[in-house]
Order: structure tokens, then C-alpha cells, then sequence
């Protein structure tokens, strides 16, 4: 029986190694490749197509830088409001405040501070009355229009004193007439003074001078 031919190109050491390596390669695969993750570093892994599908309809590479660092949750963050629903806020907002400022003014018109005084004059007729007769002294009182009440008396130059009046005075009135009427008797000649002060809210005087002659 004649032997094994040998190729005389390959030595029979070599031929031996070239078929274990085959053999070897032939049985024993490495192994396959591993799926994926979605993120190699960091602790967060985000499953689905969300953050995917989102970066290849946005293929920005600030969005999908945004998506990578965890600072984007898969969908654009642009939450403002339409601009029809922000000028409506505006225009509440400017009626709201047009409101507050007219009830405001109105609180203060009728729970603010009362009446005062701007000034004060005493008028009558300079002559004087006759034999007799009565003076008319008046005094007017000018206001800003509140409501209060208006403290005055009266005082004579002949001594004597009205005493503590009153006079209230309503919204709107701007104007308020006291009246001093003052009686002469007999025959004679008397330089006479009316002086109106006003005690409250604020003090405030004026006064007048006329003649009473009866021959």
C-alpha cells in the first residue's frame, strides 16, 4: 500500500497547523454583537422612539445635543402663548386696573378725608340799619365740595358771643352762608364789628364794619 503523498510546496508540519485552523474556525464562532443602549454614559436610559423620532424630525445639532445631555424630554420646549391669547391678557389686564383706579377714587371720594375750607368772607351793608333796624351780616364760607361739618360762632365788638354753630354742608356744596342778625335800639351813633371765625376743620376769620346812625 503506497504511503501518503506529500506536496513538496508544503511541509507536512505546515499542512497539519493549516487543518486544525480550519477546523477550529469551522466550529467555533466568536460571539454576535450586543444590542445597542440608547446612552452608553450616565445612569438614564430612555426606551421607545421618542427621543429618536424626535431627532430625526429635528435634526438640529443644538436640539439633538439638548436631547443627549437629558436637558430636552424628547419634544420642543417652547411654551409660550399665542399671540391672540396674550394681547387678550393685556387688554384684561388694563381694564382691571381702569376698574381699581375708579373704585378707588370713589372709595375716596366718600370714606376720604371731609370737607375743607378755602376761604372765608363777611359782607354787609356798610351804611348800617336805621332807627331800630336789623343788620344782615353774612359770612360765606367757600369749600372743595366734600361733605362735613362747618364749626363757627360769632363775636361782636359790643362783648357778647354767638356761641359754638353748626352748619353741614353736602357733596358738591361749595359754598355755605352764615347769617349773623344783629338788632339796634335808640337814638345814637355806634361803630359796629362782626367777626365770623370758623373753629373746624380748620380755622379760618373774617369780619366786617358798618355804622349804625339813628339821630
Amino acid at each position: 500500500m503506497p504511503g501518503p503523498v506529500n506536496d513538496p510546496r508544503t511541509p507536512a508540519g505546515d499542512a497539519d497547523e493549516y487543518s486544525a485552523t480550519a477546523l477550529g474556525s469551522h466550529w467555533f464562532e466568536g460571539p454576535g454583537p450586543g444590542p445597542v443602549p440608547d446612552r452608553v454614559e450616565g445612569d438614564v436610559l430612555r426606551f421607545g422612539p421618542g427621543v429618536t423620532a424626535f431627532v430625526r424630525q429635528h435634526g438640529s445639532g443644538a436640539t439633538a445635543a439638548g436631547v443627549w445631555h437629558g436637558t430636552l424630554a424628547g419634544q420642543p420646549a417652547d411654551d409660550r402663548r399665542p399671540p391672540g391669547r396674550r394681547r387678550g391678557l393685556r387688554r384684561y389686564a388694563l381694564a382691571a386696573t381702569v376698574l381699581l383706579a375708579v373704585l378707588g377714587f370713589l372709595a375716596w371720594q366718600r370714606y376720604g378725608p371731609g370737607v375743607a375750607v378755602r376761604d372765608v368772607v363777611v359782607r354787609t351793608s356798610p351804611d348800617g340799619p336805621g332807627c331800630g333796624g336789623t343788620a344782615d351780616v353774612v359770612g360765606v364760607v367757600r369749600t372743595d365740595g366734600r361733605p362735613g361739618t362747618l364749626t363757627y360762632r360769632w363775636v361782636r365788638s359790643d362783648g357778647t358771643d354767638s356761641g359754638l354753630l353748626r352748619e353741614r354742608v353736602v357733596r358738591g356744596q361749595k359754598q355755605a352762608r352764615l347769617h349773623l342778625l344783629w338788632t339796634f335800639e335808640g337814638r345814637g351813633e355806634y361803630r359796629a364789628r362782626a367777626e365770623l371765625r370758623i373753629v373746624s376743620p380748620s380755622r379760618h376769620s373774617a369780619e366786617a364794619r358798618f355804622t349804625y346812625l339813628c339821630p
